[in-house]
């Protein structure tokens, strides 16, 4: 007779990104129920931001997904500028725009290093991380900082580039793409991932529609749908490219399209860099101690490397905001998708299926 038995991955596990659980029920290896069980990390980003200046917290909005920090910063700002009606300078919209698709990068090959190591393809994590930390680099002197920027604030960028900055992410670009093909042959033509991930946790294009899913995971069932072809902000209207699609919905398509991803948005820091003209970077506001913020509610989103990233704002008029919501992309990948994702998959898939769906848990404990 098979037994039945439950079991946690997580809250500290390497099967999932950060302090979050997903609890199990098993019949022998097979997974008949998943529940998600968060609460292990909440951080009460959006009560904070309530409490806390606009200028404090730009300090605190990036902590709220760390692979990618600089989404928090841009759709704040976005907000911020909608309810102020502020144009930013043409530069600004530029270097937001290359400094979000570095960031896409990272965190995709944050991604893919996470997602081999499911695999017990360690080597792919080791490179992936080496080839991120490169352009951490480049942030740090950009920015000042090497994880969290706060470049991005309300009415452009906090400062302009460096000597020699348009040579160093060109080199960095470079560079990565000349690995691609290395990644390529280690990772995603291995037979060893296809044989994993051909055919499994398959997601049709009904219930990715259905369940909210958005980004890599939307695209690789057929959806063309990309805010930043849809709603474009930033530099986007002056550049030129297409949103790559897949049909398949497996683990398999997951991964590919975040591949095809990852080389669209180094050509997009190509363009940007050679387009981005001279100029103010940052259009003149009252103090940041003092800013104050008319009355009205605002919703401002983004393409991040996990899909449409949002803050719902509310100003009150006064120092602080009213309300701020975040449409974290993790929380429908995770309730209620991964939970019937997993159900009728091998215990050995499941840290592997929860890659590929890329849930970062602080967006849902936020």
């Amino acid at each position: 007779m098979i037994r039945e038995y439950e079991l946690n991955i997580g809250p500290n596990h390497p099967g999932i990104h950060g302090n979050f659980s997903v609890h199990l029920k098993l019949e022998g290896d097979t997974i008949i129920e998943a529940k998600g069980n968060s609460g292990y990390l909440h951080r009460a980003f959006e009560k904070l931001m309530e409490q806390r200046t606009y200028l404090q917290n730009l300090a605190l909005i990036p902590r709220i997904c760390v692979p990618e920090p600089d989404i928090n910063e841009a759709v704040y700002a976005m907000a911020i500028e909608e309810l102020m009606g502020v144009e930013i300078p043409e530069r600004a919209k530029f270097l937001r725009t290359i400094v979000l698709e570095a960031a896409r990068v990272m965190a995709l090959l944050f991604h893919f290093g996470g997602t081999a190591a499911m695999l017990g393809n360690y080597t792919v994590n080791y490179w992936a991380v080496a080839d991120r930390d490169l352009m951490i680099d480049i942030f740090l002197k950009l920015t000042g900082a090497r994880v969290y920027h706060m470049y991005i604030w309300p009415g452009g960028v906090r400062r302009d580039t460096y000597p020699g900055f348009e040579d160093d992410i060109l080199g960095w670009v470079k560079y990565v793409k000349e690995r691609l093909p290395e990644y390529d042959n280690l990772f995603l033509k291995n037979p060893m991932f296809a044989h994993r991930a051909k055919g499994l946790a398959r997601i049709t294009k009904e219930t990715a529609l259905q369940m909210g899913v958005t980004g890599p995971n939307l695209k690789a069932t057929g959806v063309k749908v990309d805010v930043r072809k849809d709603e474009p902000y930033a530099a986007y209207p002056y550049l030129d490219f297409d949103v790559p699609v897949l049909d398949e919905g497996d683990a398999w398509a997951r991964e590919i399209q975040r591949r095809l991803e990852l080389e669209l948005s180094l050509n997009l820091i190509e363009q940007a860099v050679k387009k981005m003209p001279k100029g103010e970077v940052w259009k003149k506001m009252p103090n940041p101690f003092k800013w104050v913020i008319p009355e009205g509610e605002a919703y401002a989103r983004v393409e991040s490397s996990r899909g449409e990233y949002g803050f719902y704002f509310v100003s009150d008029g006064t120092d602080k905001p009213y309300r701020v919501s975040v449409r974290g992309v993790s929380m429908p990948h995770m309730y209620p998708l991964a939970e019937k994702l997993l159900v009728g998959q091998k215990l050995s898939d499941a840290p592997f299926i929860l890659e590929t769906l890329d849930i970062c848990p602080p967006e849902i404990d936020r």
